[in-house]
C-alpha cells in the first residue's frame, strides 16, 4: 500500500476528479473506529448548508454484485435493497433523508451518475485508501492510540503504516475530548483534529413488532429487560453504550461484520429472548436493515433499532475544514 500510495502521489495526474469537490471519510484500520457516523454528520450538516450531497460508497459485502452503479437513494426517495446496496449504504441512505447515495467499486463513475442527479458535493465512504479518486479533503477517523500503537495487518489492524495518516488533513478521534485529540494529531503530524462524543438516541420500533399504542419512539421503555444483538466491527462497544445509558441489559448476542441474518438467526434470537425474560431487543441501524426482513415472522419481542449520534469537540473544527471546500 505504501508504494502504491506513493505511485499515485508522484504521479498526481493519474487520479481522476470529478466536477464537484470531493470529501474523503476514512481510517488507517480494519473497521470499528466510527467512520460511518462521521460519514451521516457531515452528510446532514451540508443539506442545512443548502447544499446536494452524495454519498459515494464502494458497498461491501453485498449480497447481488452489478455491474455499474446501484442508486441507493436519489435524493428523494431510497430506491434498492441491501442485497444490491450493502447494509452500510442503505442504513445511511435511511439516517440522511435528502442525500444521494451511489454504490460502486469505480467512486469516479458512481459520483459522475450522483452528479447527473445533481449533486453539488462528494463524501467519499472509506475512501482513505481508494487512491483512484482525487479529493479536496481527507478526514480520518481513529481511537485514542489505535494508529501510534497499531501494527500493520497480517501482524495488527493497521492497512497501511501509520505515517500514512499525515495525509490527512484532519483527524477525528472517538470517544476523546478535544485535548485528547489534538495530541493524538500532534503525534501522528496531522494539523487540525477533533473528538467525537458517541450519544445513543431514542431508540425506534421496527415493523409489526412496535405496538405504535406506546407512543413516541422508545417511550416506556426503561422497565424492559433488554437483549442487545449486534453484528458490527465492534459488537461489545454498542452492549456497553446501552448499559452506561442505563439499559437493563440481560443478555447480549454478538455476530460478526456485516452479518446476513437469516430467519434461523431469527429463530435463535427469539429464544435467547425468551431464555432471558428479554421483553425488548435492541440491534443497530447497521443491523436492522439486514434483520428486519428476518425477523418479523420468529420474533415475538419487540425490535427496536438505537440510533447513534456524534458530538465533536471543538465543534467548528471539522465542519469549517468541510465548507472550506465549498468555496
Amino acid at each position: 500500500m505504501r508504494v502504491r500510495r506513493r505511485r499515485f502521489e508522484r504521479l498526481g495526474q493519474h487520479r481522476r476528479r470529478l466536477s464537484r469537490p470531493v470529501i474523503s471519510v476514512g481510517n488507517l484500520s480494519l473497521g470499528g473506529t466510527g467512520k460511518s457516523p462521521v460519514v451521516a454528520a457531515i452528510t446532514r450538516w451540508l443539506i442545512d448548508q443548502g447544499q446536494r450531497p452524495a454519498i459515494l460508497s464502494r458497498g461491501y459485502a453485498r449480497a447481488d454484485h452489478v455491474d455499474g452503479v446501484v442508486v441507493v437513494a436519489d435524493g428523494n426517495a431510497i430506491l434498492d435493497t441491501v442485497e444490491r446496496s450493502g447494509d452500510e449504504p442503505l442504513m445511511l441512505a435511511r439516517q440522511v433523508s435528502g442525500a444521494i447515495v451511489c454504490v460502486s467499486p469505480d467512486r469516479h463513475l458512481s459520483g459522475t451518475m450522483a452528479e447527473q442527479l445533481g449533486a453539488t458535493v462528494h463524501v467519499l465512504d472509506d475512501g482513505f485508501q481508494h487512491l483512484e479518486l482525487a479529493r479536496d479533503l481527507d478526514i480520518l477517523v481513529t481511537s485514542v492510540g489505535e494508529i501510534p500503537n497499531g501494527r500493520v495487518i497480517p501482524a495488527g489492524r493497521l492497512r497501511e503504516p501509520k505515517d500514512a495518516a499525515a495525509r490527512a488533513h484532519v483527524l477525528v478521534v472517538s470517544d476523546a475530548t478535544a485535548g485528547a485529540a489534538a495530541a493524538e494529531a500532534w503525534a501522528l503530524g496531522i494539523s487540525q483534529a477533533c473528538g467525537a462524543r458517541r450519544a445513543l438516541g431514542a431508540p425506534v420500533g421496527i415493523g409489526a413488532s412496535f405496538d405504535v399504542a406506546q407512543g413516541e419512539p422508545g417511550s416506556g421503555l426503561r422497565a424492559d429487560r433488554v437483549l442487545a444483538v449486534a453484528g458490527i466491527a465492534n459488537p461489545d462497544r454498542f452492549v456497553t453504550a446501552l448499559k452506561d445509558d442505563g439499559w437493563n441489559v440481560v443478555d447480549a448476542m454478538r455476530f460478526a461484520d456485516h452479518h446476513r441474518y437469516t430467519p434461523a438467526d431469527s429463530a435463535s434470537i427469539a429464544n435467547r429472548a425468551a431464555a432471558a425474560a428479554a421483553t425488548a431487543v435492541f440491534t443497530t441501524d447497521k443491523d436492522a436493515v439486514r434483520l428486519e426482513a428476518v425477523a418479523e415472522a420468529a420474533l415475538q419481542t419487540r425490535l427496536y433499532r438505537v440510533p447513534l449520534h456524534l458530538e465533536f469537540d471543538p465543534p467548528g473544527v471539522l465542519f469549517e475544514s468541510v465548507g472550506a471546500v465549498l468555496t
